[in-house]
């Protein structure tokens, strides 16, 4: 009987990614598996199938003379090598099981027993005067830390740790059913290799304690809202000698009541008299840094009007550079006025003209123009 095409086995089509090709494969294994139908023949053929396709589509070379020749390119010796090649069909369904069933036995290390440590977060908010110099930091922690009396064996003082006997420290075991050969967690060791038969007392046999540790950090300047430091080995002490994890410090800035911040500018907003609007002049407004910085206002300025002192924003992060410094002007509106001082801007206000006050006369006319009188 004529081969069916591999594509049309596997469920898919010719343009399939190597990953849909994978998914498609595993979804239909699992449903025609052996396992799950003792003595069907018809399953075993199946499944058959099922990696034959599977092992000529996920290999490139293999997948594009398939996809150029058909199935003549792997007669009469092309190289499948599949079910009649070199490793046999013994070889080729344990490689599948553990592409299809690997990742869920829990694979283990296999140095006795020792794991990473858990990496630990640490929130830390600062004021943005501090994000601009920045500071060196005091921290204190809970975290664990290696026993002392054990060196992180978890083994009693005098003891040692003794090779497991059921797994003979793979902290694995296999055992075979039908085609498979499967590996599942050692039940005696847990998968850790070794038996403790004296744990040590101060720490349970775990290896490791729990303490508040003071640690020292420095905060570069110029660090943004959400910036993450990593402290490499300051996490949690592994279990029975192993690695300790990492402490990540995430740092948030508090609001400023006077600037806000994007990227390495600051933005402030700067009322002014209308007056000093009008005829223009200069004002002076303080950098993050306390210096003083004096800023020219045009004359005839209007609110939302920006000027820029350059070099006076954040300090960049692991550079040389700075931002600037944007001044927004507010122009205020005096109030509580006196008798003459109203007689004053009466008088102004009858004088004025087009040209005194441009925008209002252009959007008044406009409006006009457009519903009349």
């Amino acid at each position: 009987m004529a081969k069916r095409d591999y594509y049309e086995v596997l469920g898919v089509s010719r343009t399939s990614t190597e990953t849909e090709m994978k998914i498609a494969f595993r979804k239909a294994a699992m449903q025609c598996h052996p396992d799950r139908h003792p003595g069907d023949k018809d399953a075993e053929v199946r499944f058959k199938e099922l990696n034959e396709a599977y092992q000529c589509l996920c290999d490139p070379q293999k997948r594009s003379a398939y996809d150029r020749f058909g199935h003549a390119a792997f007669e009469q010796g092309g190289g499948m090598g599949g079910f009649g090649g070199g490793e046999g069909f013994g070889a080729s369904m344990s490689d599948i099981f553990e592409d299809l069933f690997g990742d869920v036995m829990g694979r283990r290390n296999r140095s006795g027993g020792r794991e990473r440590g858990s990496d630990l977060r640490y929130n830390m908010e600062i004021t943005l005067e501090e994000a601009f110099s920045g500071k060196a930091a005091a921290l204190k922690i809970p975290t664990s830390v290696t026993c002392e009396p054990c060196t992180g064996t978890g083994a009693k003082s005098g003891s040692k740790p003794k090779t497991c006997k059921t797994c003979g420290g793979q902290g694995r075991v296999r055992a075979q059913q039908g085609f498979f050969a499967i590996e599942r967690t050692c039940p005696s060791c847990q998968g850790r290799g070794e038996i403790i038969d004296n744990p040590c007392p101060n720490c349970s046999g775990t290896g490791r304690k729990t303490i508040e540790r003071a640690l020292s950090v420095n905060i570069p300047p110029g660090v943004e809202d959400g910036t993450r430091i990593r402290l490499s080995g300051e996490g949690e002490a592994g279990l029975r000698g192993g690695p300790s994890g990492d402490l990540y410090i995430f740092l948030s800035v508090k609001p400023h009541p006077l600037f806000q911040r994007d990227g390495a500018d600051l933005y402030c907003r700067v009322p002014i008299s209308m007056v000093k609007a009008a005829l223009g002049g200069e004002i002076s407004v303080h950098a993050l840094d306390g210096s003083e910085v004096k800023l020219k206002v045009p004359e005839g300025a209007q609110s939302g009007k920006q000027l820029k002192a350059k070099g006076k924003g954040m300090p960049v992060l692991r550079g040389r550079d700075y931002g600037d410094l944007h001044v927004q002007l507010s122009v205020e509106t005096p109030q509580k006025l006196t008798k003459r001082q109203k007689e004053l801007l009466a008088e102004f206000e009858h004088e004025s003209s087009h040209d005194t006050h441009p925008e209002a006369m252009s959007f008044f006319a406009r409006m006009k123009e457009l519903f009349g009188k």
